[in-house]
């Protein structure tokens, strides 16, 4: 590309990263890093009554857990301010803005009769300024707000990266709102705290971002945002390309959002999902590389150019994910992975289970498991006693297996522990006693382990500490 890739991720700190923000977040970082570009991260806090620093922290931590590094930020729109309101002032001097001094009155009053003359609602623009029309004086003790002087004719069009051609009229968009008061002790006339769609205009502009994915509830927004942008753009700077994915849906059928059924990217990280396995699944809601299912996020970078996005919703499915995640649970580290065992067992109360004994144990167990609390369920039994279900034991633990499970205990007592000399004690009883495996290894398991299936049994019971073994086995 002629001019180097500059993205953005822009969320509201006004509660939790969704997965919708998270997958948007995906696909700007990894178009930018496909083409060598830049990722910005963009914190827009100028809805001061609902911006917290807990969410800020949270937008922060879960981009790192994601691995999505941005490369410049993050920026906050609330130290911008002197920013806007210099464009703002620039806008007026050059007559693409003006101070509008309706009260919330008169324009309830001005819908009103729209709305009884069967019109669609919008701002009459009486406080634009026009050749030949003549505005009355400031009314004293109102803070005014500043509007955009949207053009009146014309079409607004653009070349979407996920849904092609767009052309909305400008009879269709009033003069929008890019400043209102800052209420309190500001005096009559200042500027105040900019809206949305003006702010965000400034700061692509300023930050030089020449590709914006976002979700398309955005598309209305957008073609204010060309208009400002074409008004305030100097030195012929170019507009950047502008790509809405379709919302999530979720498990009803309605959009996934703060507000319905979504938790935080964090309460994933919780639930023992792998952060690559979650760029896996988030990249293929809405995006497709021919028929691959799971890949890595270097795949993803190396293939996300852009193309191939989905113009219909994607369905958020929990069964999916899990199977994602089981698969790269697979490929996992075994010592990544006895680290985030280590991290929720002592969540749980277990502090004594060493990385050493768990590094085993999760290579192991890993291929049974769908999350790392999948897994850390399963490790816990080297740790604190264990229970079987009463069926389980009525089952398995039969009087004609209760001799040599007491023979296995003395066997093991003096046996060399590891993995082969297990086997030869559990070899040896079973030919003394006339049993087969599949009589035995039942028992054992549910005594020792609390469930009738685990893996290989000598593998299963090597990782314990002989004397555990030993006093699960003497209660018979």
């Amino acid at each position: 590309m002629s001019t180097p890739v500059r993205t953005r991720i822009a969320p509201s700190p006004t509660g939790f990263l969704h997965l919708g923000t998270a997958r948007t977040a995906l696909y700007s970082w990894a178009y930018a890093r496909h083409h060598g570009g830049q990722f910005v991260l963009r914190i827009e806090d100028t809805d001061v009554a609902r911006s917290t620093q807990e969410s800020v922290q949270q937008i922060l931590d879960s981009m790192h857990w994601l691995g999505l590094q941005y490369d410049e930020g993050p920026f906050f729109q609330m130290q911008r301010l002197a920013r806007y309101h210099e464009v703002a002032e620039g806008m007026i001097a050059a007559g693409t803005a003006y101070r509008c001094y309706c009260t919330p009155e008169e324009l309830d009053a001005m819908r009103e009769a729209q709305r009884a003359r069967g019109e669609k609602t919008h701002y009459d623009r009486r406080w634009r300024p026009m050749p030949g029309k003549k505005l009355p004086p400031p009314p004293s003790g109102v803070q005014p707000v500043v509007r955009f002087c949207n053009p009146v004719d014309g079409i607004v069009s653009w070349d979407d990266l996920v849904k092609g051609p767009i052309s909305i009229s400008n009879h269709e968009i009033d003069d929008l709102i890019i400043l209102r008061p800052s209420g309190g002790d500001a005096p009559a006339g200042s500027l105040g705290v900019p809206t949305y769609n003006f702010a965000v205009v400034v700061d692509d502009l300023d930050m030089a971002i020449t590709h914006v994915f976002r979700g398309d509830e955005h598309i209305n927004n957008t073609p204010w945002q060309i208009n400002i942008f074409q008004a305030i753009a100097q030195d012929g700077a170019p507009l950047p390309r502008f790509g809405h994915c379709p919302i999530i849906l979720g498990d009803d059928g309605q959009k996934l959002s703060k507000r319905r059924g979504a938790v935080s990217v964090t309460a994933y990280e919780e639930a023992g999902f792998l952060p690559e396995a979650m760029l896996n699944y988030l990249a293929r809601l809405g995006w497709s590389h021919g028929d691959d299912e799971l890949f890595t996020p270097e795949q993803v970078v190396q293939w996300f150019d852009g193309s191939h996005l989905a113009k219909s919703p994607a369905q958020w499915d929990p069964a999916k994910l899990a199977w994602v995640n089981a698969h790269h649970m697979k490929l996992a580290d075994d010592a990544r992975l006895a680290a985030l065992v280590q991290r929720h067992l002592q969540q749980r109360g277990i502090t004594d289970a060493p990385l050493a004994q768990l590094t085993p144990a999760a290579a192991l167990f890993k291929d049974r498991c769908s999350t790392v609390v999948e897994l850390a369920d399963w490790l816990a039994m080297f740790y604190v006693p264990v229970q079987a279900a009463p069926a389980e034991l009525q089952a398995h633990v039969t009087p004609a297996v209760v001799p040599a499970l007491q023979a296995l205990r003395e066997a093991l007592a003096s046996a060399v522990w590891d993995k082969a000399g297990i086997g030869a004690a559990i070899k040896q009883v079973l030919a003394a006693q006339g049993l087969k495996m599949p009589q035995l290894a039942p028992a054992l398991r549910v005594l020792v382990c609390g469930r009738s299936q685990t893996p290989s049994i000598d593998a299963v019971l090597a990782l314990f500490q002989r004397d555990v073994v030993l006093t699960r086995l003497q209660h018979l």
